[in-house]
């Protein structure tokens, strides 16, 4: 399935050990000589690990007329090698007591086990089959074709709400595939051949292009014998560049309305292209502050001005997605109260917006900010697969283990000035853009016959 996962925060030695980085989680890293990235967080308290191995490559890596390719080749990742059944994978982690699954993004696809430390070299042992012995039937190849194709029409087809936001993302990325769903078009979907996953698969799942994350009861120094044992046999491989064409300079403001029977209320949205941490930590850093500042909880701004004391939106709110490998973006969403209008509601956001780009933001709501946000990454660490899931993610989109953990001490130097001049930047309507915000009406239908016009083109 796609994430799009976002979090607040988140060299290389070959065949040594580097010590822990810093303090927020101790993690530990080191690489094989086939290049396969490994980090090791240790926590003790139980004797489980969390084991995630990241693919370099996701929905954004597919060729021209694949879309979808990389979710529905991790669909076909469960489905047997010359030694494994289908759906033997995922029988045999319930029956060590594990649960496992996988998901694909933009940039990465990933997979992951919980399970008893003890049966970690079992884990491994499966996973390394699967990454170079993979071998599904054909009838598994075209049956699976149809699950994606159903998981698409439940999540997305008949969603309105996620078709109306796959069609903004189509608006937005202008000439880059973040405008491609992950998921894939319905059309290409049902084109896939063997041939074209098989290429897929041999060009991008390489340890040269992985990370492995282990969390839980383990050091590196346990842990790497054994990611030498049953990874370090894993061929190197030629990788192919990751060319992404750059979002081409659009000045013109999008306006995407859709009116649909099954929306009852009206919602209001709107993106923004914005910074990722990994190429530009600073302003990332302090757009991470001022969404909380924005958006934070009940006492925010937007949630406290708009509907508390206005009373003009049952809900606001700014998101913030900074890991990504080319572009971020923040991200307006609200439902307008009863009488007002999306429209209304736009200029409401922009009015909130415009406070601190001319009064900028006060010593004490920087301060408490950040106090917040480093205690959720301190909170953080009593999860196993939460760790996991915040250095996979920072890394496969180009974060460093060092950005991650050095992540408190960076953020507590934003000032009220950075936080200022990232919403003059990135947020003001006033100064030109690199790609125009997209505004986003999702509305009910205007008159009963919609359904109908919709049923009839879908048929069609």
């Amino acid at each position: 399935m796609k994430t799009r996962i976002v979090f607040a925060f988140f060299i290389l030695y070959f065949s040594t050990l580097s010590p822990a980085i810093g303090s927020t989680f101790g993690a530990e890293e080191f690489t094989l000589d086939n290049g396969l990235q490994v980090v090791v967080i240790p926590n003790h308290r139980a004797p489980v690990v969390t084991h995630m191995l990241w693919v370099k490559a996701g929905g954004a890596d597919n060729l021209p007329a694949q879309s979808g390719m990389a979710h529905y080749f991790e669909h076909l990742m469960f489905k047997g090698t010359k030694t494994m059944a289908p759906g033997d994978y995922s029988k045999t982690i319930k029956i060590l007591g594990g649960n496992d699954n996988a998901f694909t993004g933009e940039d990465y696809t990933a997979f992951f086990e919980s399970v008893s430390v003890a049966n970690l070299p079992k884990v491994m042992a499966m996973e390394a089959d699967r990454f170079q012995n993979l071998s599904p039937p054909p009838e598994h190849f075209s049956s699976e074709k149809s699950v994606v194709l159903e998981e698409r029409r439940q999540r997305t087809e008949n969603d309105p709400r996620a078709l109306f936001m796959e069609q903004m993302d189509a608006a937005f990325f202008i000439n880059h595939p973040y405008g491609t769903p992950v998921i894939g078009w319905m059309d290409e979907i049902k084109n896939y051949e063997w041939n074209d996953v098989k290429k897929y698969y041999d060009t991008w799942y390489a340890p040269n292009n992985m990370i492995l994350v282990v969390s839980g009861d383990i050091s590196a120094q346990e842990l790497k014998p054994l990611t030498q044992k049953y990874y370090g046999g894993l061929a190197r491989k030629n990788l192919p560049a990751r060319i992404r064409p750059n979002i081409p300079d659009a000045q013109a403001i999008t306006d995407l309305t859709l009116h649909h029977p099954q929306i009852t209320q009206a919602q209001y949205y709107k993106l923004y292209l914005a910074p990722t941490e990994a190429k530009n930590r600073a302003d990332s850093l302090a757009l991470q502050v001022l969404v909380d500042i924005l958006s934070g909880g009940p006492t925010s701004r937007l949630y406290k001005s708009l509907v508390v004391e206005q009373k003009k939106a049952i809900t606001a709110s700014l998101s913030y997605n900074a890991n990504a490998l080319d572009y971020g973006t923040l991200s307006i969403e609200g439902t307008p109260a009863q009488d007002i209008t999306p429209q209304d509601l736009s200029q409401l956001f922009e009015e909130e917006v415009k406070k601190v780009i001319t009064q900028g933001v006060s010593d004490a709501e920087v301060k408490e900010s950040i106090q917040k946000l480093e205690d959720e990454a301190i909170f953080a660490r009593d999860s196993l697969a939460g760790p996991a899931m915040i250095f996979g993610q920072a890394m496969a989109t180009g974060s460093s283990v060092a950005d991650i953990e050095n992540w408190p001490q960076d953020i507590a130097k934003i000032t009220p000035q950075d936080v200022a001049r990232v919403a003059k930047t990135y947020l003001d309507e006033n100064n030109p853009w690199v790609r125009a915000p997209i505004n986003g009406y999702l509305l009910p239908a205007e008159k009963p016959q919609m359904q109908e016009d919709i049923n009839h083109v879908r048929k069609e």
